[in-house]
């Protein structure tokens, strides 16, 4: 990769991360909610090496669930006054799992544990459970993989709807953005504990002439 090309993923990556600021983490509560999504990541990291199985228990039931929560439940959906767009526009154009794409990873993860009790091998991939220990770390192993296989999807989506180089930036945001996060959102608790419910966002400026133009022009490649 020459020099022309790693600036230009450096700032594609720069700009992914932005748009996913400004336009889905308006709220305190979902700030917040990264922030401890984000510590979760940080310790499922270093438990990957330690004990994979509990890494993805940390992942999808601290991690995942707390980032999601504040999507679904705290995040404003009303007409969006500092970017000058709806929440359907947001929506349509976020490149990464949008609360759509996101009920169906959600709900394939929800499902998984009925599938291993009607096939405790999954098709000879995995060693018959014989006690609720080796069910879950049984299940565990396939939250494992299912996270690296939505990470994967969507990727390689990317590289035939948008780009090669948006689908390996959306990749390494993902995986970096638990130290972003901790960056970004360290003090929204304690906006949070003075009452601040949305983030003013006044470092935010966006003409109302231009919004839609920059959306698009940007491209937006953001995850969830």
């Amino acid at each position: 990769m020459n020099a022309a090309a790693t600036l230009s993923f450096l700032n594609e990556l720069k700009e992914q991360r932005w748009d996913d600021h400004r336009l889905y983490h308006h709220s305190r509560i979902n700030q917040s909610l990264h922030l401890l999504s984000a510590l979760s990541f940080l310790a499922a990291y270093v438990l990957l090496v330690v004990s994979p199985g509990i890494a993805a228990l940390v992942g999808w039931f601290i991690a995942m669930w707390s980032r999601q929560i504040g999507h679904f439940f705290f995040e404003p959906k009303e007409y969006d006054a500092v970017n000058h767009l709806t929440h359907e526009r947001k929506e349509e154009i976020k490149v990464g799992y949008n609360l759509r794409r996101k009920i169906v990873l959600l709900s394939i993860w929800a499902l998984s544990p009925l599938v291993l009790l009607l096939d405790p091998t999954l098709g000879g991939l995995l060693p018959a459970h014989t006690d609720w220990v080796g069910f879950v770390d049984n299940l565990a192993l396939v939250w494992l993989l299912l996270g690296a296989a939505g990470l994967l999807f969507r990727t390689v989506q990317l590289f035939f709807i948008r780009s090669m180089q948006t689908g390996l930036v959306w990749c390494l945001k993902i995986l970096t953005d638990p130290f972003h996060d901790v960056q970004l959102y360290h003090k929204s608790p304690l906006h949070l504990l003075r009452g601040e419910l949305i983030d003013p966002m006044h470092h935010v400026h966006v003409d109302s002439v231009g919004a839609e133009d920059e959306a698009d022009d940007s491209r937006l490649k953001q995850a969830g």
